[in-house]
């Protein structure tokens, strides 16, 4: 099991950047699978970068161009950059840890208590 701890949410406004961290404590970070999800008032969790043990990047939908994860294995951090953000991008941020790469939340075991990300018009 392993503690996950988000960071660097915020309000922007729309065209800007925001990096967000998780960092991880309590298990072996570089053996686990690492995913980032979001969920915006009223509407379900939904996926948006993973990164596996070995490194293999995947995103959700409409989430490449923009979106871009990526780990620090000596730092047992989890990173998502996100650039040229929209309104349509608020949502609360999650990150989460699983023993297998997958776009679905029900296979991540292990969860942060999430970020906010609000970008303003």
């Amino acid at each position: 099991q392993v503690q996950l701890v988000e960071s660097g949410g915020g309000l922007v406004q729309a065209g800007a950047s925001l990096r967000l961290s998780c960092a991880a404590t309590g298990g072996t970070f570089r053996n686990y699978n690492m995913g980032w999800f979001r969920q915006a008032p009223g509407k379900e969790r939904e996926f948006v970068a993973g990164i596996g043990a070995s490194g293999v990047k995947y995103y959700g939908d409409f989430m490449k161009d923009r979106f871009t994860i990526s780990r620090d294995n000596a730092k047992s951090t989890v990173y998502l950059q996100m650039n040229s953000l929209k309104p349509e991008d608020t949502a609360v941020y999650y990150c989460a840890a699983g023993v297998r790469t997958s776009f679905t939340s029900n296979e991540y075991t292990d969860w942060g208590q999430g970020t906010q990300v609000t970008v303003s018009s």
